[in-house]
């Protein structure tokens, strides 16, 4: 399995949000090891396609592409009008996806970051299904660019809807369109998942990315998640795909008071990174 990782770093652990000058970042995340950048796209007009393509190449680094789900972006939000602009989002992000030659779209686009409210079961049941007809319609957006949806499970404090792999391959199945996948991170994973290999295990085919960080969100390693528990589970489904570190930094004011990040994770962001990454690498040799 381990030939057939590639390891990534989100630019969110530097700065935010990424615009067309963020490529300042690619050589060092080069030099430290990294084959891949994972590309988090809040503003789409704030990115020439062109100048970040080319930047990729020099680097030999692929891209990967993650939407930014704010209220604005809410496909379970009872006004229409707001679903039509999450969808207007989603098509430039697919159109960055295509021009950075990445397959899938990730996030978890299902709803709005930080919704997390107690409401009764039949209001819960008509969010659910609302963003199920909404994603339909984003694979059939994504199934026009040759792409995939990768939705990621939130924990129970950023979402009232999707908290576990068993919560987002139910979604999968309810969305019933080929485009419709899955991706985990170990943050979210370690706050609601029982047992880490069998949530994976639970994914299998339908995993095409995983993010890391520590419990706390600090560099992978350091902390209480069970890691070989995580690896196990990656290779019994035999995993192939990137391996990307996210996580953030307190001197970025908006992104850190929305992530609830008070304080550096680590001596220094790049000691973050490569002493992530040498771990991973460790994990998975």
């Amino acid at each position: 399995m381990s030939d057939s990782i590639i390891f990534s770093v989100s630019t969110w652990l530097w700065t935010s949000p990424f615009t067309s000058e963020t490529i300042k970042l690619f050589p060092k995340i080069r030099s430290m090891g990294y084959e891949a950048v994972e590309i988090p796209v809040e503003y789409p007009e704030m990115i020439d396609a062109a100048v970040v393509k080319k930047a990729l190449d020099n680097e030999g680094l692929k891209g990967i592409v993650c939407g930014a789900f704010g209220p604005s972006r809410d496909l379970t939000h009872e006004d229409p009008a707001v679903h039509q602009e999450c969808f207007n989002y989603l098509r430039q992000c697919f159109e960055l996806c295509n021009a950075f030659e990445a397959h899938f779209l990730a996030g978890p686009m299902y709803s709005a970051v930080g919704k997390a409210r107690m409401v009764p079961p039949e209001q819960r049941k008509r969010e659910w299904e609302l963003a199920v007809a909404n994603l339909h319609k984003v694979c059939k957006m994504a199934d026009e660019h040759e792409l995939s949806i990768a939705l990621e499970p939130l924990n129970r404090f950023e979402s009232d809807l999707v908290n576990t792999v068993e919560d987002v391959v139910r979604m999968v199945k309810d969305i019933d369109h080929a485009a419709a996948r899955v991706m985990i991170d170990s943050f979210h994973m370690t706050i609601e998942e029982r047992d880490l290999e069998q949530a994976i295990l639970t994914a299998r085919d339908a995993l095409i990315h995983v993010q890391v960080s520590e419990n706390y969100r600090g560099t992978p390693g350091t902390g209480l998640t069970p890691w070989e528990s995580f690896r196990r589970g990656l290779e019994k489904i035999n995993y192939q795909g990137a391996i990307s570190i996210e996580s953030f930094t307190p001197e970025i004011k908006e992104l850190a008071g929305a992530v609830c990040f008070w304080k550096s994770m680590a001596e220094s962001q790049d000691a973050f990174a490569e002493d992530g990454l040498q771990f991973l690498k460790g994990l998975f040799k």
